[in-house]
């Protein structure tokens, strides 16, 4: 380690709340001490799988809403993104695909005509259908998804036409999606219209739903919610455009949390189609409706004696009938983050950003407006062809999400967000987390060109993040600085990723260096900096996860190197806490790599500039370690005892863990309650965008 800036103060402590976050974990990391490191960047066997074709830049993506909360054995809605990518054209090729057992991305892009009329292919896990532009439609049938199936996206597609010439049909039951019994299941920014039955039924205790960004339209029966007893269902409906619609819109049936929010209803006058209501909470129904705009329905909302919904911010104009609310419901927020928009926005909104996107890059988030994507390749065929030039194409204080679509190819730079450019996503767009490379080579003790010094420990930075809420994903960020080639240089501290800044979310990434590969740090002091990393291999050797920040490392991989001279020495952490925030967390990860047995510390403890009021603090729970961990994890740093500190494992396993005793302490249960994923986080969920 080199000098730092002192760090210091602290931050108010938040309520903990009993919920997962909005993120989802691929199936590879699930059981994460099973992984070891692999060739070239060390992923695993299965971590990482060819591409039978280009993957479209929001394949990637991960749920919102109860489809992101961590239930049933499934974190998060993902869909097929650890699998190929395929591209059909044919009912044959979707069909194969879709009900295959092994996880994909399929992209559909043609006009598909299902044989017979009605068909409905049986979706299994692990699946992600996403439309190629406006090219990827199903005409006269669609999706069912049975007792079990989990883990599904259908995006961007185009469902259409099963109908059979009768309104209101009793003998051709063809849904566009139909759920029995699935959870954790993404329906996003479709277009769904004029089918026999309904446009989206959600069956028999299917859970863990969210539907967000579609266009409904032309149908009786639009969106059902329910046939059953049971009261367990979880789901949230947002951004929807529902027009020309008779019933269910939605009719939700013993529902334990129906969350609808910024949903435009829209019964036009002198059409065939009229509306008979419009939200149904019926049966035991527990439903939040906010910030939605109902124009010209009739019985625009309504509900059971025995069903729950409240009301708030909603806009009713030229509507009749019933319009109903009471109850107590539930608090969305204790299971999610969302953000609404403002209610008088959302006509103009839902009807410029719902239903497939003709540019596969350029969908709205699932948050609020459409996000603006700047291309760069280094080929020329984007509209960039360094990262840094789209970096700076981003206007300051640009007030929401910017994604920085980076196309593969390796990228011989160095980044920097500066703090006045938040909301920016930076993402590789190939099949891999390997296809897309940015890499320098800089060092504390590198000169820099212009003559004024060194760059210093910081600025050694191959990526440089300031700005908050920033995020990063689908990419390999390193430093390839050379020790063994320039050990006349003072510094050898080389940093591939470099964050100072709050609500940073690093998602599917490689990290790679030797010494202090990864700086999580805030942006002063006193200023709080939370980092969520998760689905990512971190490699290094000394010091190589280090920082003042509030940081989760979370189902990830994290692979020791032999040092520059061959020996096997080192530490993983560094952590220099302010006494009264929370440092540096391990979680459910796993530690592994080519070295010697007992030659790595977990961490030690740096009081940086000699600061003895700071409380370094590094717990590692519930992971695999390798027989590389010593026996006596933790040392001592600048003088400083790591016993005065905070350092503490809890129910890890692998070789290299160990018992409890007074060199190796070890969290009690109570303990633990209070040093989870959420603690740390605060209130803040991360959400991919």
């Amino acid at each position: 380690m080199s000098a730092h800036r002192d760090r210091g103060t602290a931050r108010p402590r938040h309520r903990k709340r009993n919920t997962a976050l909005a993120i989802g974990v691929p199936l590879a990391l699930t059981a994460a001490g099973t992984l070891a490191y692999g060739s070239v960047y060390g992923i695993g066997a299965g971590a990482e799988q060819a591409s039978a074709a280009t993957a479209p830049a929001w394949a990637t993506a991960t749920a919102d809403g109860f489809a992101s909360v961590n239930s049933l054995g499934q974190n998060g809605t993902y869909g097929g993104r650890d699998g190929k990518t395929v591209t059909v054209k044919t009912l044959a090729d979707l069909e194969k695909y879709a009900t295959a057992s092994e996880p994909y991305v399929i992209v559909v892009a043609a006009t598909i005509n299902m044989n017979p009329v009605g068909k409905e292919i049986k979706v299994q896990s692990d699946k992600t259908i996403v439309g190629s532009g406006t090219s990827g439609q199903i005409v006269g049938g669609g999706f069912f998804l049975g007792t079990g199936v989990h883990n599904v996206i259908i995006r961007n597609l185009t469902i259409r036409d099963s109908y059979q010439g009768i309104w209101n049909d009793k003998d051709h039951d063809f849904d566009a999606i139909q759920m029995d019994g699935a959870h954790h299941v993404w329906i996003d920014h479709n277009d769904l219209r004029h089918m026999a039955d309904g446009l989206i039924d959600v069956r028999k205790d299917s859970t863990n739903i969210t539907v967000s960004w579609n266009k409904l339209s032309n149908n009786n029966k639009t969106f059902g919610i329910g046939w059953t007893e049971n009261v367990v269902t979880d789901i949230t409906i947002h951004h929807n455009w529902l027009r020309e619609t008779e019933q269910r819109n939605p009719s939700t049936d013993n529902a334990a949390h129906a969350h609808l929010y910024n949903n435009f209803l829209e019964d036009t006058a002198g059409t065939t189609i009229t509306s008979s209501y419009g939200n149904y909470s019926r049966g035991k129904t527990k439903m939040v409706l906010e910030n939605s705009y109902f124009q010209g329905f009739t019985n625009p909302v309504i509900k059971d004696s025995t069903a729950a919904i409240v009301q708030k911010g909603n806009t009713f104009v030229g509507t009749s009938g019933r319009n109903e609310s009471g109850g107590t419901a539930f608090d969305p927020k204790t299971y999610y983050a969302y953000t609404l928009d403002k209610t008088a926005d959302v006509p103009s909104l839902l009807k410029s950003g719902t239903g497939p996107r003709s540019s596969i890059g350029t969908t709205a988030t699932t948050t609020a407006a459409a996000a603006t994507t700047l291309t760069v390749a280094k080929d020329g065929s984007g509209q960039y062809s360094t990262v840094q030039a789209a970096v700076n194409a981003v206007p300051a204080n640009n007030p929401s999400r910017i994604v920085i679509a980076v196309k593969p190819g390796t990228y011989r730079e160095t980044v920097k967000v500066p703090a006045n450019k938040p909301h920016v996503t930076i993402q590789g767009t190939g099949g891999s987390r390997k296809d897309t490379v940015i890499v320098y080579n800089n060092a504390s003790g590198t000169p820099k060109p212009d003559g004024s010094g060194t760059y210093g420990t910081s600025g050694s930075a191959t990526v440089a993040a300031e700005a908050d809420d920033f995020q990063a994903r689908n990419l390999t960020i390193t430093n390839d600085f050379d020790e063994a080639a320039n050990q006349s240089l003072s510094g050898h501290q080389a940093v591939a990723l470099r964050t100072a800044a709050d609500k940073v979310f690093l998602d599917s990434l490689i990290i790679n260096g030797d010494q202090d590969t990864l700086l999580l740090d805030t942006a002063a002091a006193d200023r709080l900096g939370r980092v969520y990393v998760r689905n990512s291999y971190v490699t290094g050797n000394v010091d190589f996860i280090f920082g003042r920040a509030t940081a989760v490392i979370d189902q990830s991989v994290i692979t020791l190197k032999k040092r520059w001279n061959g020996t096997s020495a080192g530490y993983i952490t560094a952590p220099s806490t302010p006494a009264a925030r929370k440092g540096l967390l391990i979680n459910r990860s796993t530690v592994n790599g080519d070295v010697s047995n007992a030659s790595f510390f977990l961490g030690r403890n740096w009081h940086a500039g000699g600061d003895a009021t700071l409380r370094p603090q590094t717990t590692v729970r519930n992971s695999t370690l390798s027989a590389a961990i010593k026996t006596t994890p933790w040392s001592d740093m600048g003088g400083f005892s790591w016993k005065n500190d905070r350092f503490a494992e809890y129910k890890n396993t692998g070789p290299g863990a160990g018992s409890a005793s007074s060199d190796r302490p070890q969290l009690t249960d109570t303990q633990a309650a209070d040093q989870e994923v959420a603690d740390w986080l605060g209130d803040w969920t991360p959400t991919a965008s």
